[in-house]
């Protein structure tokens, strides 16, 4: 006759229970994390890792930027933020997220919205007119962004269309973003 251990047999297999309820609760925390930003912001996944320099000094290499979705805000320029005194990350107006020529496979940029251009009107001064409605956008960085996004390669003469502009910049954890780059 032989003998079987029943003891270890019992451990493993409440040592694979003990993981099964682990599993499930860190799905669960995810799961109701996902929910509240859905309802809190409007989007599944409402943060984004700053990846340059070109929002400094107000948003640092590294930061967690939470976005509200656009369909729940009124979008406000800088331009319109000066008239009212409204600001923003250290700044006049909104901050937003974009996808440069509405494309969905390379990384959204972040910048502030400067102001807007109806379709005909020339994108800034004796700068080439807009061939629809939409938004000039700029960096904070006063040494890397000296210019607005239309003037260089980021949305090349073309300003940001309404269907691009993915939300708008809520609140900021400073350094958490790092170890989301890390992984990049």
């Amino acid at each position: 006759m032989s003998r079987i251990n029943t003891q270890n047999s019992t451990q493993e297999e409440s040592s694979l229970v003990s993981l099964g309820k682990d599993l499930l609760s860190v799905a669960a925390v995810l799961i109701t994390f996902m929910v509240l930003s859905k309802l809190a912001f409007g989007l599944w996944t409402p943060m984004v890792a700053v990846e340059s320099g070109s929002m400094e000094p107000h948003m640092q290499i590294g930061d967690i930027i939470f976005i509200k979705n656009i369909d729940q805000v009124d979008l406000i320029t800088n331009e319109e933020g000066k008239a009212s005194d409204y600001m923003t990350f250290g700044d006049y107006g909104n901050v937003i997220l974009y996808r440069p020529y509405g494309q969905e496979d390379i990384t959204p940029i972040i910048h502030r919205a400067m102001y807007r251009v109806e379709a005909g009107e020339p994108m800034w001064k004796n700068g080439p007119v807009a061939p629809y409605s939409g938004y000039i956008t700029k960096g904070d960085n006063p040494v890397t962004n000296k210019h607005f996004d239309q003037e260089g390669q980021i949305s090349y003469h073309v300003p940001v269309k309404d269907e691009w502009i993915i939300g708008v910049a809520r609140y900021r954890i400073p350094y958490l973003g790092h170890v989301r780059l890390f992984f990049s």
